[in-house]
C-alpha cells in the first residue's frame, strides 16, 4: 500500500513540475492574480490522475488485495472474539442456573 502510494505521489510531482515548467515558461496559461499556484496544482492534479489510473493499474489490485486480506482477518478475529464471549455467556447461565 505505501509503494502504491508512493509512486502515486511520484507521479503527481512529476507533472507538477513539468505543469509549472509549462505555466511559467508561457506554454500554459496562467492563473487569474495570485491563484497562479493554485491553478498549478489542481493542473497537476487533473492530469496525474489519469495516468496513474492506467500506470498504477497492477500496483492497484496489489495494493487491494492487502486490503482484503486485511479486513479478512479482521473479520475472522471479530467472529473469534463473539464465539468466545457467547461460550463465556453460556457457562455463566448454566452455573447461575445449577446454583
Amino acid at each position: 500500500m505505501l509503494r502504491y502510494t508512493l509512486m502515486r505521489l511520484g507521479i503527481f510531482v512529476g507533472c507538477l513540475v513539468v505543469v509549472w515548467g509549462l505555466v511559467y515558461s508561457g506554454l500554459a496559461p496562467r492563473g487569474l492574480g495570485d491563484s497562479n499556484g493554485m491553478w498549478v496544482v489542481l493542473l497537476a492534479l487533473l492530469i496525474s490522475a489519469p495516468i496513474s489510473f492506467v500506470a498504477l493499474r497492477k500496483e492497484r489490485d496489489r495494493a487491494s488485495v492487502q486490503i482484503v486480506e486485511r479486513v479478512d482477518r479482521a473479520k475472522a478475529n471479530l467472529e473469534a472474539n463473539r464465539s468466545q464471549e457467547d461460550v463465556a455467556d453460556d457457562s455463566a447461565r448454566t452455573q447461575g442456573q445449577t446454583s
